[in-house]
């Protein structure tokens, strides 16, 4: 029998991008199904955020984010665009976010259909891996097309109730909310909470004491 772990993760989180390879590897590897749930960022769920931070912390992590790339030898190019509308010198957040709630209901669109962890995979390395117009031309469709979906459907399928869509982004954040944590990405394994992708080796040991064992 397969284990599962739920992933709680963000198009803007550049911590989300760098553990999403290996989160992707350990599906492959192992016998363990990994539930992509996919959230929106604490940028938009809640709107005092940049206003209540510790200004240390942005900077802290624009220096971290490319370090642990470079550790982990994954590409790494802060996203232009954003995908979050943000006045970078104020940190005022946009009130309308076209690109963050189009990513995040299209990743609960893959995810409605199986292949959440590998849209978010393919994607994620579109913003974050370089490539600057991520949105522009064919780059998105491309990425998308890469894990067997056609960006047209997702978008007609959102298009036609994207209430529902966010209803279940929104139990998404509850959920994870619930195991324990907020912030992202947190996997959650029989209601155990790991938070940050420097937390997937003890994610895997946990799996191991309940049995891991590899595809055949």
């Amino acid at each position: 029998m397969s284990l599962s772990v739920d992933v709680y993760w963000s198009f803007r989180s550049p911590y989300s991008y760098l553990a999403t390879t290996r989160l992707v590897e350990m599906r492959r590897t192992y016998q363990v199904d990994i539930l992509f749930r996919p959230v929106y960022p604490l940028a938009v769920r809640k709107t005092d955020f940049f206003a209540t931070v510790n200004p240390a912390w942005v900077k802290y992590v624009q220096r971290d984010a490319p370090r642990l790339a470079e550790f982990l030898g994954l590409p790494f190019r802060w996203p232009k665009p954003d995908p979050i509308v943000q006045d970078m010198t104020t940190l005022r957040v946009a009130d309308e976010q076209p690109y963050i709630r189009r990513l995040t209901r299209m990743g609960q669109a893959a995810a409605d259909r199986g292949c959440g962890i590998e849209f978010a995979h393919a994607v994620s390395s579109l913003l974050w891996g370089g490539t600057r117009g991520w949105n522009e031309g064919d780059h998105l469709r491309d990425a998308v097309a890469s894990v067997g979906l056609a960006i047209d459907e997702l978008d007609a399928a959102i298009e036609a109730d994207p209430e529902a869509y966010d209803t279940r982004i929104a139990a998404n954040q509850a959920a994870l909310e619930a195991a324990g944590h907020w912030g992202v990405p947190t996997m959650v394994f029989e209601g155990e909470p790991f938070f940050g992708q420097d937390r997937l080796d003890v994610l895997e040991w946990r799996l191991r004491q309940r049995g891991l064992a590899a595809r055949a």
